[in-house]
């Protein structure tokens, strides 16, 4: 007897032990992902231009603090502008759903640390500067990624004024911040969004670090003052040199060859390279996501996607319904993924000056009729 209770008390302690280490492992293996309310429901509401009273007492203390800093920029529109962008926008807005893609909503915020403001300067408040949203075909898994100009002007649904689309990225007592602007995407495209991940200007650092680093090929030297230079051909960059390019609004390509004094003084000539917009800051971020997708092609095990994840914890914010496993899942699949498959496109806009000489991008044409003709959708 005395032989059993030693046999039962010895496995009984490796039972324990093996239990904790099992508890201990998920514990480190599982990142610390922030995720937030994703309701279908009150994007609904937005949309039909009802308020809900969803948001808990603990997020209208954090908005009266907030509402002691500087708002964003008021727009200066005149009456005339007004109803006639009013008017387009009712005009070219969905008119009829678009079904049969699982659609992924990804927002880069323009939040920032302090080495991020180092370079490029301290905002107020939080917008989206990067709008995409993912659409993959349930059918022919043919992968879209669709931009929208941080610049597009809308009616805000919840205020009934007109504002850029990155403005509605904000928490308010229509929703929080992604079903205000799944709401949106939705009235202008007829997309219901299923998912969202969002990460600030620090979380999209740490992505490109994670995976080494991208490769971004230019035609001309460029730089933007101290925070970026890139030398004409193709090199590997790290998040910050990646962020600083992607988000560049005022971008100088070298004229003739680079000169250096003996000092190390650059005394090269510079001019503002042409063309450098909003748009051209989408273009940078689709090259950069499908860069991304490449350098996953060559994980060769679930346990790198694992790794990689868990180096983006607490940089990512994602709905309570996209679970780290279908997360894995889809990192994973990209392993298979054509990139020269991958169609990127930007919703139609044309540029508008404002009364106060400011340029807003305004729709010209319905994003469903949009998408026909480039054959994202049948007719």
């Amino acid at each position: 007897m005395d032989n059993i209770k030693k046999y039962l008390n010895k496995y009984t302690y490796l039972l324990i032990g093996l239990i904790v280490l099992i508890i201990t492992s998920i514990y480190i293996i599982i990142p610390n992902f922030q995720t937030e309310e994703f309701s279908q429901e009150v994007i609904e509401n937005i949309i039909e231009g009802v308020t809900t009273t969803s948001i808990q007492n603990s997020d209208q203390e954090i908005q009266s603090e907030e509402s002691s800093k500087p708002s964003f920029e008021e727009l200066e529109i005149s009456i005339e502008q007004t109803n006639e962008i009013t008017k387009n926008f009712n005009v070219f807005t969905a008119s009829e759903d678009i079904k049969g893609f699982d659609t992924y909503l990804l927002i880069g915020s323009d939040e920032r640390s302090e080495e991020i403001i180092n370079t490029r300067g301290k905002v107020f408040g939080k917008r989206a500067d990067v709008i995409i949203l993912g659409m993959v075909n349930q059918t022919t898994k043919e992968t879209t990624l669709l931009s929208f100009p941080r610049d597009l002007l809308v009616v805000n649904l919840c205020t009934n004024k007109l504002e850029r689309i990155n403005g509605t990225f904000t928490k308010n007592d229509c929703g929080n911040s992604a079903e205000n602007l799944a709401a949106h995407i939705y009235k202008i495209s007829g997309i219901k969004v299923n998912h969202f991940a969002s990460f600030d200007f620090e979380g999209f650092e740490t992505i490109i670090d994670s995976v080494g680093g991208i490769e971004i090929c230019v035609d001309k030297t460029q730089r933007e003052g101290y925070s970026f230079e890139l030398q004409e051909g193709c090199q590997n960059t790290n998040g910050l040199t990646t962020l600083n390019w992607v988000v560049s609004r005022s971008t100088e390509v070298l004229v003739g060859e680079k000169t250096v004094d003996s000092e190390g003084n650059d005394n090269s000539e510079w001019k503002p390279m042409a063309g450098v917009s909003d748009l051209t800051r989408i273009k940078r971020q689709q090259y950069v996501v499908v860069q991304l997708i490449n350098e996953l092609k060559s994980f060769d095990s679930l346990n790198e996607v694992n790794n990689l994840i868990k180096a983006l914890e607490n940089t990512f914010i994602i709905d309570e319904n996209l679970t780290i496993n279908k997360a894995a899942e889809l990192l994973w699949s990209f392993r298979d993924f054509d990139i020269t498959k991958v169609n990127k496109i930007t919703t139609p806009t044309d540029y508008l000056t404002l009364q106060d000489g400011r340029q807003v991008l305004v729709l010209n044409q319905s994003l469903y009729n949009f998408l026909i003709k480039e054959s994202i959708i049948d007719s």
